[in-house]
């Protein structure tokens, strides 16, 4: 299924570059785009809670405003 995820936080392509590592540790995830100028970022996601995403997110310094089905 594919996911979008809605982030607060980012301003520079650095934190483009930790949010795509953030999501790329989560096993389960994959084909991670992640968008500065959106503040989102879209992925396929298989069996992996939100919670899990938003927990991973947020170690990293960032603020998931919300996660939906796309």
């Amino acid at each position: 299924m594919r996911k979008k995820i809605n982030i607060e936080g980012m301003s520079c392509m650095h934190c483009v570059r930790h949010v795509e590592e953030a999501l790329s540790e989560i096993k389960g995830i994959s084909n991670i785009e992640v968008n500065l100028q959106g503040q989102y970022a879209v992925c396929d996601v298989d069996n992996v809670d939100n919670k899990e995403i938003i927990d991973k997110i947020e170690e990293f310094g960032y603020s998931v405003v919300s996660i939906e089905e796309i």
